[in-house]
């Protein structure tokens, strides 16, 4: 398991909730933003500029430094076709890019089977955080959850213990290879085996990281923590998929938005500085998305579900720029109140998967979507 070659890697954060995107990339220069906003408007004193017409929100410091060092994509007018406001149908669109049918397998988990089809590294993709995200979701895809990579394992309060040898020599006979146990047994056998030797090898990544970076402590500066761990320690992992939240503005949008950005941008600026000091900025593409944006006119103190939203590629291989057009505010433009999606969230996808990971998109995104050109060749 793990591999000496630094391939390259993708690092998922997943904004749960739906981001506001007219908060995040803010159209400075549009009055009808501040028209449609009277009550949740940043004031253009504030907005951290990045063209003519448009800035990052206040709280965004680290995005913008990076944005400075181009290496910063923001993908304007991100959705897709007849947008669903349900967090979970949304989510499941993006999770599985079936956007006309209930998908089966997530995109990623399509993604981790292609880059080991045969399943030999159970750390070619792991969720930091608790549960599997539907994104990752794929028969026969071992994918391993790390709540806390300082902890984790198998029965960690018990090192050092008789208890927890005794332990651990159990769980191995269950999963191991003896036995006539049918599909239900043989799917237990694989998933808790995958457990126990990406376990042991997982519990290594802190021994043998140091960093002078000094990360937060919100919940996804954590998180991204131990990703750039498991990233510094060369164990073959290929996906990492985080998420923080709860991104769902409908009151007291200013405060809760700015304290949420606040943690997002801290923590991944933690996370790029952490990889740089460690040479590996070239080695990871970071994405950053969110289910759907939020309504265009504020609701009196907050916004309610919209539609189209906003993305960031980040990364030493990131040609930065804005890419897409943003959407219109005029009324006549609009959709249903809503800013209309102007490009599919799978040419995201499909450009990441191509010419980040190498592999073929259309069998994972469900279809063939134009690229953008915000990787280096």
């Amino acid at each position: 398991m793990g591999s000496n070659a630094r391939e390259n890697t993708f690092v998922v954060v997943q904004l749960t909730g739906g981001n506001d995107a007219l908060n995040t990339v803010i159209p400075h220069g549009d009055g009808l933003y501040y028209d449609f906003r009277p009550n949740i408007s940043i004031g253009q004193d504030s907005v951290l500029a990045i063209a003519d017409n448009v800035g990052f929100k206040p709280e965004m410091q680290a995005v913008k430094r990076l944005w400075d060092q181009g290496k910063v994509a923001v993908i304007q007018g991100i959705g897709y076709q007849n947008p669903n406001r349900s967090h979970f149908r949304s989510m499941d669109i993006w999770h599985t890019a079936e956007p006309d049918a209930i998908g089966n397998e997530g995109w990623l988990g399509r993604t981790i089977r292609d880059l080991d089809p045969t399943g030999d590294n159970v750390l070619t993709g792991i969720n930091f955080g608790r549960g599997l995200p539907r994104a990752l979701a794929c028969r026969g895809v071992p994918i391993t959850s790390v709540g806390d990579l300082e902890t984790y394992g198998l029965y960690p309060d018990l090192e050092g213990d008789p208890w927890q040898q005794q332990a651990l020599d159990t769980f191995s006979r269950m999963y191991g290879p003896e036995g006539d146990r049918g599909l239900i047994m043989e799917f237990l056998a694989q998933t808790g085996g995958g457990a126990l030797r990406g376990a042991e090898v997982l519990r290594t990544a802190p021994e043998r990281y140091e960093s002078t970076v000094e990360y937060g402590a919100s919940s996804i500066a954590q998180r991204l923590r131990d990703a750039a761990q498991v990233l510094c320690a060369d164990l073959g992992t290929r996906i990492y998929y985080t998420q923080h939240g709860n991104f769902d503005t409908h009151s007291g949008e200013l405060s809760d938005h700015a304290r949420l950005w606040g943690e997002v941008d801290g923590a991944v600026g933690d996370f790029w500085d952490d990889v740089k000091q460690h040479g590996r900025e070239d080695q990871a593409v970071m994405m950053i998305f969110t289910e759907f944006g939020r309504r265009i006119a504020d609701n009196g103190s907050g916004s309610d579900h919209g539609s189209a939203g906003v993305a960031l590629v980040i990364g030493g291989a990131v040609n930065g720029g804005l890419y897409g057009e943003f959407p219109s505010l005029k009324a006549a433009d609009q959709i249903e109140g809503d800013m209309k999606p102007n490009n599919d969230f799978r040419s995201t996808y499909a450009t990441v998967l191509e010419r980040w990971l190498g592999l073929e998109a259309a069998p994972i995104v469900n279809g063939h979507f134009e690229q953008f050109d915000f990787l280096k060749g």
